[in-house]
């Protein structure tokens, strides 16, 4: 039985808290102590809801609340699933949307803004471009299985692509197209505390632990044509790296 696993709820009113808030703490309890691990499915809502004695609506509401904050994950069409956490390796120049389908993991973005515009004095420095240059601004959310993941914030030079709308879901795939997808890059990793406008988009609690990857990426022919910063939740990803001894 799966409440065995798990624990069962209060239905006398010794624990005042909603009963749905009572059955996330048991899922959540039961992941953070491995009761429950990477990809477990859970039953069926129906099945849940039958076991525990509650509303299927109370099933849903509790669930919905994990899946925001990235613990539960729902794939279409096979139920709801212990995320599993996601290792971005620091060793191969990949985008997000292949790292998510690599993984067996949905992309999705959902757009904070597009916009053309000219370099900035700080963008001039980094990316190497004359002043008045233009360039192209992308802001969006990442998410994997519904989950939002990051928060990414790129600069594009103006010559690597025709406009801001050729981007959909892959940035990557958009300068792939015209011949300008980067070769090599430069990453720096930091820890940060998100902020409240930041945790909002995310769904996570305000000065929560979080990853900064500031990437610089360049062309074979040494121009550089990026810069991304994003901004990873700390609690939904590994960064890995392979290290080699000098011979």
């Amino acid at each position: 039985m799966f409440s065995e696993r798990i624990g069962g709820l209060d239905g006398h009113g010794q624990d005042h808290a909603p009963l749905y808030k009572q059955l996330q703490r048991a899922l959540r309890d039961a992941i953070q102590k491995k009761i429950l691990s990477p990809d477990d499915a859970l039953p069926a809502e129906r099945d849940m809801a039958e076991e525990f004695s509650i509303s299927r609506i109370t099933v849903r509401k509790a669930l919905d609340g994990l899946v925001s904050e990235g613990l539960l994950t729902r794939r279409q069409g096979a139920g709801t699933f212990v995320a599993a956490r996601v290792e971005k390796s620091f060793s191969k120049l990949s985008s997000f949307t292949e790292d998510m389908i690599s993984r067996g993991r949905t992309p999705r973005s959902e757009w904070i803004s597009k916009a053309e515009g000219s370099v900035t004095p700080e963008e001039s420095l980094t990316l190497g471009l004359s002043p008045g240059t233009p360039v192209y601004r992308f802001a969006r959310i990442r998410y994997a299985d519904g989950a939002p993941m990051a928060l990414e914030y790129s600069t594009i030079a103006g010559f690597a692509l025709p406009s801001a709308e050729v981007v959909g879901v892959s940035l990557y795939e958009a300068l792939e197209a015209t011949g300008h997808r980067p070769a090599r890059a430069l990453q720096r990793l930091r820890a940060v505390l998100f902020t409240a406008e930041q945790a909002d988009l995310l769904g996570v609690p305000v000065k929560d632990a979080g990853l900064l990857i500031e990437r610089r990426s360049f062309l074979p022919d040494g121009r550089a044509v990026e810069v991304t910063q994003s901004y990873y939740r700390g609690d939904a990803y590994d960064f890995v790296a392979e290290l080699n001894a000098l011979s």
